[in-house]
C-alpha cells in the first residue's frame, strides 16, 4: 500500500498549548468500516458536510481522505490494518470510522484497541442523551444527560492472561504459590493437589494432573488514571457541569480500582483546588468537626460554583442509573466498568444504534471518532440500517474542533427528524405512526431538519 497523498487543497490541524488549531479546510481521514459501514457512511458524510455548508457558507469545508482498515484493508493489501492508515490518523490529527469487523483466528485481537493502544488514546469519550420521540425501555429516559470518560489504554485492555491447563498459567501459578503463599490460597483450585480433593469430595473424576485455572492481571497506574480523571474534570469545568463520579470497584480490587478512585481525589485537591469539592474533603471535615459542619461545607462550596468530585461503587451505579440516572453528570472509570456503563445508559435512550463515540488523546489532541455498534453484515448493501451512531459521532467530531455552530446544526436536524417521526427500520417498529425510510432517506431528512 503506498503512502497517503496529501490533498493540495487541504490543511493539517494542529496543536498548540494543549489546543488545536484547525484550519478552514482540515485533512480528515476516514474508515468507512465493514458490513453495514459504507450505507451509513454515505449518509453522515452527506449529513457532516451539509452541516458544515449551511453553518459557514463555504468557509469552511472538510477535505476527506480514505484510508482502508478492516475486511476492505485485507482484501486490497492483505493487512488489516495496514501501517499508512495508523500514519495518516498519526499526522491529520483527527479522523472518525465506521464498524469494523474483528479478524477471526489469530493475529489482530481488536482492531478498534489497535488503533487506540497505537495512538495512545487513553479517553474512551461516550456522551449519552435522549432525543425526544426515540423509543425507550425506561420512564424517564429524559433524566439521562451523562458523559462517560473511560480509561482506554489499561484494565482489561492491557490485560494479561494465559490459558488454563497451559505452562505459562502453571508458572504463574507456581510464583504465587512460592512468593505469595498467604494470597495464594485465594486460588481455590490453584495446585493438582485441591483438584484431586476437591474430586473426592465431589464425586467427580479427576481431570487429570495439570492445573485447569485460567489466570489474568489486569494494571492500573498512577499516571494512566491520573490523566484519564484529568481530562474529565476540565471536561467538566470547560462545560459547565456539576458533578465527576469516579466509578469503580475498590471494595475488592483496593489497589487496582481502589486506587484509582484515591488517586482521583488526590489530583482534583491538587490541581483543582479552587473548582471543586471533593467526598475526601467532606470525610476529613466531618472526622474532625462532625457531619453538620461537613455538609454545611459541602453545600457552600457548590452554591459558589464548584464542582463534586465523588465516588461510586460499580454495581451500585449500574442500578442507579436506572433510578436516579440524573444524580450522574460526567463519570470517570476504568476500562471495563466503562464498557458495562456506556451501554447501559444508551439502552435507555435507544441503544448503541444512536451512541456515539470518540477516543482522544487531550495531550497530542489526537482523536478518532466512530460507531459504536458493530458490522450488521446480513444489513450490508441494504440501505436499511440507522446511521445515527456515526451521524453523532461526527458531530462529536465537528464539537471536537471546535465547529459549533455545524455541530449544533447536527443536533438540530436529528432532533426535529424523530421528533416527526420519520425514523429507521430499528425506531419505526417500536413507535405508533411512524415512517419507516431507508438510511439514506433518514439522512436526507436530517439535512432539510437543519
Amino acid at each position: 500500500m503506498n503512502p497517503i497523498q496529501q490533498p493540495p487543497q487541504g490543511g493539517i490541524i494542529s496543536t498548540s498549548l494543549g489546543r488545536l488549531t484547525v484550519p478552514d479546510n482540515p485533512i480528515i481521514p476516514f474508515i468507512e468500516g465493514d458490513g453495514t459501514g459504507p450505507d451509513i457512511w454515505r449518509a453522515s458524510q452527506r449529513v457532516i458536510n451539509a452541516a458544515v455548508q449551511k453553518a459557514y457558507g463555504g468557509d469552511k469545508n472538510i477535505v476527506w481522505v480514505e484510508v482502508l482498515a478492516g475486511e476492505k484493508a485485507f482484501k486490497m493489501c492483505n493487512m488489516w490494518l495496514p501501517d499508512e492508515t495508523v500514519e495518516a490518523f498519526e499526522n491529520y490529527r483527527v479522523g472518525i470510522k465506521g464498524p469494523l469487523t474483528t479478524p477471526v483466528g489469530g493475529g489482530i485481537r481488536s482492531l478498534n484497541v489497535a488503533l487506540r493502544q497505537l495512538l495512545d488514546l487513553y479517553v474512551c469519550l461516550r456522551p449519552v442523551r435522549y432525543f425526544s420521540g426515540v423509543p425507550s425501555p425506561v420512564k424517564r429516559p429524559e433524566a439521562v444527560d451523562t458523559i462517560i470518560f473511560r480509561e482506554n489504554t489499561e484494565d482489561i485492555y492491557a490485560g494479561i492472561e494465559f490459558a488454563a491447563g497451559s505452562s505459562e498459567s502453571e508458572k504463574v501459578l507456581d510464583f504465587f504459590a512460592k512468593e505469595f503463599p498467604a494470597q495464594f490460597k485465594k486460588i481455590r483450585f490453584g495446585t493438582s493437589d485441591a483438584i484431586s480433593s476437591w474430586s473426592k469430595v465431589a464425586g467427580a473424576g479427576s481431570n487429570g494432573s495439570s492445573v485447569q485455572v485460567g489466570v489474568g492481571l489486569k494494571p492500573v497506574s498512577e499516571q494512566g488514571s491520573a490523566r484519564l480523571i484529568r481530562a474529565a474534570i476540565r471536561y467538566a469545568i470547560d462545560n459547565h457541569r456539576k458533578s465527576v463520579t469516579l466509578v469503580h470497584k475498590g471494595n475488592i480490587m483496593k489497589y487496582t480500582e481502589g486506587a484509582f478512585r484515591d488517586w482521583g481525589y488526590t489530583l482534583a485537591e491538587k490541581e483543582f483546588a479552587s473548582k471543586v469539592y471533593t467526598w475526601a474533603q467532606w470525610e476529613r471535615t466531618k472526622k474532625e468537626k462532625g457531619e453538620d459542619a461537613a455538609n454545611a461545607e459541602q453545600k457552600g462550596a457548590l452554591v459558589s460554583g464548584r464542582i463534586l468530585i465523588k465516588d461510586a461503587i460499580a454495581d451500585i451505579t449500574l442500578q442507579q442509573i436506572l433510578t436516579r440516572p440524573e444524580e450522574f453528570d460526567v463519570i470517570a472509570t476504568l476500562n471495563l466498568n466503562g464498557d458495562y456503563l456506556s451501554d447501559a445508559l444508551a439502552a435507555q435512550v435507544g441503544g448503541i444504534g444512536i451512541a456515539p463515540g470518540g477516543n482522544i488523546n487531550f495531550v497530542t489532541g489526537h482523536a478518532v471518532f466512530e460507531a459504536t455498534h458493530g458490522t450488521a453484515p446480513k444489513y450490508a448493501n441494504l440501505d436499511k440500517v440507522n446511521p445515527g451512531s456515526v451521524i453523532l459521532s461526527g458531530e462529536m467530531m465537528l464539537r471536537y474542533m471546535g465547529w459549533r455552530e455545524a455541530a449544533d446544526l447536527i443536533i438540530k436536524g436529528l432532533e426535529m427528524t424523530i421528533k416527526s417521526k420519520v425514523v429507521t427500520y430499528d425506531f419505526a417498529r417500536l413507535m405508533e405512526g411512524a415512517k419507516e425510510v431507508k438510511c439514506s432517506q433518514f439522512a436526507d431528512a436530517i439535512i432539510l431538519n437543519m
